[in-house]
């Protein structure tokens, strides 16, 4: 499909991703940092996974980094983030009180703090990724940016729009699908290519374990606002992430993606709330999904947040000729193996390839590959690919909650986005998702809701 601006598309909503007539026609210099090879990074988004990233950035490879701001809406996250990053590398965290930045605006401040050509990792809640990444756009910023990077069809478009923006300005910005990165997945993918398995007919994803992050949550405290609960209980609002559907499973549907080389063209799936208690988050407990590729290919994910049920955490792919497996037990390592038939086991000796070199952590990697693309102005620019990933994560959720096929056209194209106010937000604003009368939020109802999520 086209990937044309919708006519619901306004001039706030494209910002600086549409001033292409600011870039168009402009000498673009290289993208670098200062002559020292010094890169400065800003890390906006001060939780574990923005913590973990920027410690890749200062671990990354092929020149000195340093970070130098950091922002984010709780003051407590900054200072735990600060102190866990200065205590390991305490000779690259030159970030002092006036460069730690609280508050909705804190992001701004933080990229203020920049010189053109340096970099701002974005892992905030991702709903707020596409005002940010605009901003770095207008400040010329490379960008690492922590996945899903959409959540809703409008935030999608813009963010297609936004990464078209990023190319023309020479920016490079990396996505935190790591899978793609990873030696294991990259060799197995070859051999997939050279017909080791046939051709691809059935993959098969699972994420089923006990409840983790903020999948859930109970009644907000009377100490805190509805905005600032759902920010910081970030995996339990459809607004704010996604919900856990896009940020958990998003990974094992791109490496599934991956592998095929190809993205799905519809969905349909089902799931539902379990044991809630007084949870007033609006996470399913369990979703079952069938993705259904253009060739008639299946993907089916199995996804559950469930104590005390069966745990499985992997990937496979099924082809004409035999089997593999993606992924085996999380992220990182792979264990992507190939076998002689349609059974998948963990034995040794039932693969007729493995990988077998010890698997490099691709956390590291894909920083690896961002920085020696900024140093050496490379093309690197993954953002169609992960707003496409984002966006198919998608469609599979809303298939689930509304129990209706969707498709990746209608997906793209729906209107219905969840926080229309997301780049105007301050402390005091009301929260995107209002409180029933009751303290509780709206949540999905398959069958009786089916033109929209809640």
């Amino acid at each position: 499909m086209s990937r044309k601006k919708s006519s619901g598309l306004s001039r706030r909503n494209l910002m600086q991703a549409t001033a292409a007539s600011a870039f168009a026609g402009m000498t673009v210099p290289l993208v670098h940092a200062q002559e020292n090879n010094l890169i400065q990074v800003a890390l906006v988004g001060c939780g574990g996974r923005g913590t973990g990233a920027a410690a890749n950035a200062l671990q990354s490879t092929g020149g000195p980094t340093r970070l130098v701001a950091m922002a984010d809406v709780f003051a407590d996250r900054l200072t735990g983030s600060h102190a866990n990053l200065n205590r390991e590398f305490n000779r690259q965290v030159d970030v002092p009180q006036a460069r730690r930045f609280i508050g909705f605006d804190a992001y701004r401040r933080a990229m203020d703090s920049l010189r053109a050509g340096d970099v701002v990792i974005l892992a905030t809640p991702p709903a707020f990724r596409w005002p940010m990444f605009a901003y770095a756009i207008e400040r010329r910023l490379n960008v690492f940016m922590e996945k899903p990077i959409t959540v809703d069809g409008p935030s999608t478009r813009r963010m297609f729009a936004l990464g078209e923006a990023a190319a023309r300005a020479n920016l490079k910005v990396g996505v935190g699908l790591m899978c793609r990165h990873c030696d294991a997945r990259k060799e197995l993918l070859s051999r997939i290519r050279d017909g080791a398995i046939g051709e691809i007919t059935l993959m098969r994803a699972y994420r089923m374990h006990g409840p983790v992050g903020f999948f859930a949550s109970p009644p907000k405290p009377d100490n805190i606002s509805h905005l600032m609960y759902q920010v910081q209980r970030f995996h339990s609002f459809l607004w704010a992430s996604g919900g856990a559907f896009s940020d958990f499973y998003i990974h094992n549907i791109d490496e599934c993606c991956m592998m095929k080389n190809a993205w799905p063209v519809s969905a349909q799936a089902s799931g539902g709330r379990h044991y809630r208690g007084d949870s007033v988050d609006q996470n399913f407990d369990s979703y079952s999904v069938e993705y259904t590729f253009a060739d008639g290919a299946k993907l089916f994910l199995e996804g559950r947040c469930m104590p005390g049920a069966h745990n499985q955490f992997a990937s496979y792919a099924h082809g004409t000729r035999a089997a593999a497996t993606i992924s085996r037990s999380g992220h990182s390592p792979a264990h992507c193996r190939i076998f002689r038939n349609q059974v998948i086991t963990n034995r040794n000796e039932d693969a007729v390839w493995r990988f077998m070199r010890e698997e490099p952590n691709p956390y590291q990697l894909e920083w690896n590959y961002l920085m020696d693309a900024i140093r050496n102005n490379r093309p690197f620019n993954e953002v169609a690919r992960g707003a496409e990933a984002s966006l198919i994560t998608a469609m599979g959720r809303m298939a689930a909650h509304t129990g209706r096929i969707v498709t990746r056209d209608q997906m793209l194209a729906h209107t219905h986005e969840f926080a229309p106010t997301v780049d105007r937000l301050t402390a005091d604003s009301p929260a995107p998702l209002p409180a029933l009368p009751n303290g509780k939020y709206a949540v999905p109802q398959p069958g009786i809701q089916t033109e929209r999520e809640y």
